[in-house]
């Protein structure tokens, strides 16, 4: 029996169809009855890492003494409550399988996946690879036609999990260090959160916040005019001298030179120095990744980088609508060109009155998005071949639709035409030559922009603002001509603008720029050199936005108006830190070291490098002349009133969630051995038994942990960018012997 594991469902069911149909659906698994071949699948990681306290008990309390933390490899692992039942059928299907395909996305997390699975589970058996980068029939058949030794890619996913592990180490032994040690010294409580992604991203935001706010206003000026030319009207822009008072960025900087300037020019000769003009043919933006979706969602409908996310999940899962939302690649398959046509007829028997843009695209027009040699682990966001009920979508859910069916139905349209024409003049006076520049387009045919006429701020779109929409073709080199009246436009220099989401997830793709060491620059930009819309960037379009909404949930970062600034604890935080964690860096120097990974030992060997060179050295800092803090004197609660559970006194505390408001809790809550969770309502300062809890509203859905049934709840946010604003979740019946929760999307809760 061959059994292909898949990473996700819909890939587990494109697999069947690619091994030629006919597959029976079991729970947890898909079977052929003739070739006796099964599909199952994975959600994703199906395993996470321990955390220390699970390893060694010693760990539950944070004690200085007992950092730093090594690093273990092999790294134990625990299953999730949430995926225990697919692990378990999954376990039972590697023992009877006599060859298993590990069917991973074709990167190094993907590989890593399946194979931490079957080591957890030991197993022996020949293990085949399959990659697969696109759910076309056609591309699923060629990948599984070229089964190879997953011993040739094994390598990968040691990278992967040499990854997890470093980060896992350095978040938890810094993360105690930094909080212990400023806990001593200002006597409060708080955690202060260090990881190798989160700490730079909050550290581009703060250089940011103080560079914007530590800006000094200054003054320059631009000289420009009308000019008439051979019966043609423009408008030029002066170009300083080297003898004129200018910056350092060339631009003028005495206002009454400039003024002079403008009024010596006026109404005197020109003549043109240079005319040419070039014909230019510019093709439809590419199809969405991930990171530009959220960020025109963010610019155009103010739907934050998180909610995409969700929103594109439902989109998938639920309506079925669009492809692998997580991706970070803008090109497709050669073989998905088949499925244009297809395609389309999805588009338009789901968005309403797309037929007639979907009618005048050309199915047979095969655009540059079409390279399977550029398709990375997965290919862009496109519409599926699905035609959906519009009206069951929210108002989200159609925005981000619009704008992927309308990427798609660009690579369909004619690429946007003009003539590009820039002109240089000299305005002579008294023999002496003032050099002014002009460039200017003309359209011919608008082609794919006609689908972007009410977006004009998209930067794919948009036109540089020194180039003004004009013919200037009928210019020549030699014509005589004249100016108008020119002027001095005096211009305020203007700091580096606060970060929107949009541009803060720009940059999380081009971080290298931020980084001092010119090599270590190198090596970031080198890691995504095939990767198309990444210029040595950090996190991944999967995580990204989960990492920022880290940030404004636990107070590092808020919204100010449409900008994210750093709060006073963000720069707090920033400030403890050196450079080597409030800059990318780290990133570049992992990946360099992450190249020479081959086997488990050298994941070893290089978590232990990691711990020597980043962990151990700030530990060892912070630990002189560290001093804890005194223990706090143990609450005499002999004369409370006894816990009517087990005898014990109970102790008054305030609510966590609202002020004021007080509840009684049996004093041995925490005892290890005989623990007891009873809590009682407060009357004036006398503890009285809790009202009984209403019946509970069950939902239809079921808890993936436990099996019981889950009910649909609402809460408000207490903190982070949507404090005070509500949202819903789905929770278990069985709480508190069952804590597992799922976000609510679209009605139904998220498994995944």
């Amino acid at each position: 029996m061959r059994l292909f594991i898949a990473e996700k469902p819909e890939l587990a069911k494109a697999i069947c169809k690619g091994l030629g149909g006919g597959f029976k659906n079991f729970e947890g698994y898909y079977q052929h009855p003739i070739s006796q071949d099964v599909v199952t699948w994975c959600f994703g990681h199906m395993l996470a890492l321990k955390d220390p306290d699970e390893i060694d008990p010693k760990y539950e309390r944070w004690v200085m003494a007992d950092l730093p933390i090594p690093p273990m490899f092999p790294a134990p692992r625990k299953v999730p409550k949430d995926k225990a039942k697919q692990v378990k059928i999954i376990k039972e299907l590697v023992g009877k399988a006599t060859t298993i395909v590990n069917a991973g996305d074709p990167d190094e997390e993907g590989q890593l996946l399946i194979d931490e699975l079957l080591r957890f589970f030991g197993n022996k058996k020949t293990v085949l690879r399959v990659l697969i980068n696109d759910n076309t029939p056609a591309v699923v058949q060629k990948s599984l036609a070229n089964l190879r030794p997953n011993s040739e890619f094994e390598y990968l996913g040691w990278i992967a999990e040499s990854r997890a592990i470093a980060d896992q180490s350095v978040g938890y032994n810094l993360t105690r260090a930094y909080s212990l040690s400023e806990q001593a010294k200002t006597g409060n409580r708080e955690t202060w959160h260090i990881g190798r992604v989160q700490t730079p991203v909050l550290g581009l935001v703060v250089r940011r916040d103080r560079e914007n706010a530590s800006h000094k206003k200054s003054f320059y000026y631009v000289v420009q005019g009308e000019f008439m030319v051979n019966g043609v009207g423009f408008t030029a822009k002066y170009q300083p001298k080297d003898t004129d008072p200018t910056d350092d960025k060339g631009r003028l900087i005495d206002k009454t030179f400039a003024q002079n300037l403008a009024n010596y020019l006026s109404n005197q000769f020109a003549k043109v120095l240079l005319a040419t003009t070039k014909s230019c043919a510019d093709p439809a933006p590419l199809p969405y990744n991930l990171i530009k979706l959220q960020g025109d969602a963010s610019r155009l409908y103010g739907i934050s980088a998180k909610e995409t996310d969700q929103i594109t999940q439902n989109l998938r899962e639920k309506h079925h609508l669009i492809t692998y939302n997580r991706s970070d690649c803008q090109y497709l398959s050669d073989e998905q060109f088949a499925d244009v046509g297809a395609v389309l007829a999805g588009i338009t028997g789901t968005l309403p009155n797309s037929g007639v843009f979907c009618d005048t695209a050309n199915p047979n027009q095969k655009g540059r998005a079409f390279n399977s040699s550029k398709v990375s682990a997965h290919h862009a966001i496109i519409p599926t071949q699905t035609q959906g009920n519009w009206g069951s979508l929210t108002a989200n859910e159609q925005h981000i639709y619009k704008l992927i069916a309308r990427s798609y139905i660009a690579q369909f349209y004619p690429p946007y035409e003009y003539d590009e024409t820039k002109i240089m003049l000299d305005v002579v006076v008294d023999g002496t030559p003032y050099q002014f520049t002009a460039t200017a387009r003309f359209d011919k045919s608008l082609g794919w922009k006609l689908l972007y006429r009410k977006d004009p701020a998209n930067e794919e779109v948009a036109t540089d603002e020194d180039t003004q929409l004009a013919d200037l073709r009928s210019l020549a080199n030699g014509m005589a001509g004249q100016s108008g009246q020119i002027v001095s436009q005096e211009c305020e220099t203007k700091p580096k603008p606060l970060y929107t989401e949009q541009t803060l997830l720009k940059d999380l793709t081009q971080v290298a720029k931020y980084v001092k060491d010119p090599h270590l620059a190198k090596v970031l930009k080198d890691k995504d050199k095939d990767k198309q819309g990444e210029h040595g960037g950090i996190g991944t379009p999967a995580t990204r936005a989960t990492i920022m909404d880290k940030l404004f949930g636990r107070g590092y970062l808020t919204q100010k108006g449409k900008s994210i600034v750093s709060t006073d604890r963000g720069k707090a935080l920033y400030d403890l830190l050196d450079d080597t964690l409030r800059y990318p860096d780290l990133t570049a120097i992992w990946h360099e070291q992450q190249k020479q990974i081959k086997t488990g030992a050298d994941v070893k060997a290089f978590a232990d490098e990691v711990a020597k060179s980043t962990i151990y050295p700030v530990i060892d800092r912070l630990k002189q002349g560290y001093v804890p803090p005194s223990p706090k004197p143990k609450e005499d609660l002999s004369n409370n009133p006894p816990c009517p559970k087990c005898g014990r006194p109970l102790k008054r505390a305030e609510s966590k969630f609202k002020k004021g408001e007080y509840y009684w809790g049996c004093s041995g809550w925490n005892n290890k051995e005989n623990p007891c969770k009873h809590t009682m309502s407060d009357k004036d300062g006398v503890p009285t038994e809790r009202e009984p809890k209403p019946a509970q509203n069950l939902s239809e859905f079921d808890c993936k942990a436990c099996g019981s049934k889950l009910i649909h709840r609402n809460g408000v946010f207490k903190k982070g960018k949507n404090r005070g604003k509500s949202y819903s979740f789905f929770g278990c019946s069985n709480y508190p012997k069952c804590t597992q929760n799922y976000e609510e999307v679209g009605g139904v809760p998220k498994y995944e």
